[in-house]
């Protein structure tokens, strides 16, 4: 016996999985299925996914461009918190999966469907990211996850039960590896990563260079920021999405964003990734050089206590929790005064700050300089280490007594 659902809105890529998924849903619920195509930056991916969600079974398909929203709403709100999990993974795969979830939902109140589903495996962060979306948003939604459910164990079987479907998925050579796409990030892992001693091929990079074959010159930008956000490169204001992607573009270029790293899952296990972000790194660089000027150095030590405890938050999959709008509401506070100019050198994978300029700056050259100054009394020192050594001072005489 099956649930009585009568529509489901399915997380819909157009590969092997969700082809797959997408015919046993109907064969096992025995109703429509909505495919819902989200645009977050995967290009050429999403080419031809309407006609294939059709020949496969859909009864409606929806393609979302939720470009913008993405980075907008959930990529700048990461990157003025400075986020980055295990103090490398900037979070990309992370941060598109709630914003897929809430399209998701409201493709569901759109289409009046009772149920939503994914194509994530059983063993990764992914299903619990979708889920805790559809918890948060649509606590009534009925979930499936078929990888839990059915009695398929990978890939061949996939491919067996495609072709007795006439699932037209196409033939093609299979890739050593798995990848995801977004606007901010490629992620690479399985397959021969899994083997964490096996250096990546560089055939497999597609956002960047190697930092061997990137340019033989520098190239300078500069990047505007208004309360803590990228708002222009180069003096040319664009959108959130045209920013990032002129910054992968540049970033990639120069070899910018390539990390390698074993990372642990929320589920349990470790896991080999391989990412490209060649903006979001830029981004970041720059953002931070930016606060060193106009942020308090308290404001900016507390925040900074906070990243790795945010980044954990949205990295588990709690991107709609009251804890993250709880810190998010903190840290945009401190981005007010985050406003100005920071200029970067690339250079064969070297993301290099050599300016940062705001008319809120903080730093004084009066008092900072070492040269004759009429602002800072050197004496006024003496006292203040006095008094701040006294503790260590007590300590040691008691011992000697």
């Amino acid at each position: 016996m099956t649930e009585n659902i009568n529509k489901i809105v399915l997380a819909y890529s157009g590969g092997l999985d969700t082809s797959v998924i997408l015919t046993w849903l109907k064969e096992r619920y025995q109703c429509s299925v909505v495919a819902y195509a989200a645009d977050v930056g995967q290009g050429d991916e999403l080419e031809g996914i309407r006609k294939k969600a059709i020949e496969t079974g859909a009864d409606e398909v929806i393609v979302d461009d939720l470009k913008e929203e993405f980075v907008r709403d959930f990529v700048w709100p990461a990157m003025r918190a400075n986020a980055v999990y295990e103090s490398i993974y900037l979070l990309g795969t992370s941060l598109a999966r709630p914003l897929i979830g809430r399209g998701q939902v409201k493709a569901a109140e759109k289409t009046n469907a009772d149920a939503v589903s994914h194509g994530a495996t059983g063993k990764g962060n992914d299903q619990v990211r979708f889920e805790l979306a559809y918890m948060a948003l649509r606590p009534d939604l009925k979930i499936i996850a078929p990888w839990r459910i059915w009695d398929f164990k990978g890939r061949e079987d996939l491919i067996n039960y495609a072709r007795k479907k006439n699932i037209p998925v196409p033939v093609t050579k299979e890739k050593p590896y798995s990848s995801d796409r977004n606007l901010l990030h490629i992620s690479f892992e399985g397959g021969i990563l899994e083997d964490t001693w096996n250096e990546p091929d560089e055939d497999m990079f597609v956002m960047s260079v190697s930092p061997e074959k990137a340019p033989d010159r520098p190239t300078y930008i500069e990047i505007d920021f208004k309360n803590g956000d990228p708002v222009a490169v180069n003096g040319k204001a664009m959108s959130p999405a045209a920013i990032l992607s002129t910054l992968n573009s540049l970033g990639g270029e120069n070899g910018i964003g390539r990390v390698d790293m074993v990372e642990n899952r929320y589920v349990g296990m470790k896991s080999r990734g391989v990412y490209e972000t060649p903006g979001g790194t830029i981004i970041r660089i720059a953002h931070m050089a930016l606060e060193t000027i106009t942020l308090d150095r308290e404001v900016m030590h507390i925040r900074d206590s906070l990243i790795p405890r945010y980044s954990e938050i949205v990295y588990y999959g709690y991107w709609f929790s009251p804890e993250r709008r709880m810190l998010q509401a903190l840290i945009d506070e401190t981005q007010r005064p985050v406003n100005g100019t920071v200029r970067i050198k690339l250079y064969k994978g070297n993301c290099i700050v050599t300016g940062r300029k705001s008319e809120s700056s903080l730093y004084a050259p009066e008092f900072a300089t070492f040269e004759n100054d009429e602002v800072y009394n050197q004496k006024d020192s003496e006292g203040f280490i006095r008094l701040a050594g006294l503790r260590l001072k007590i300590a040691r005489l008691l011992e000697r007594s």
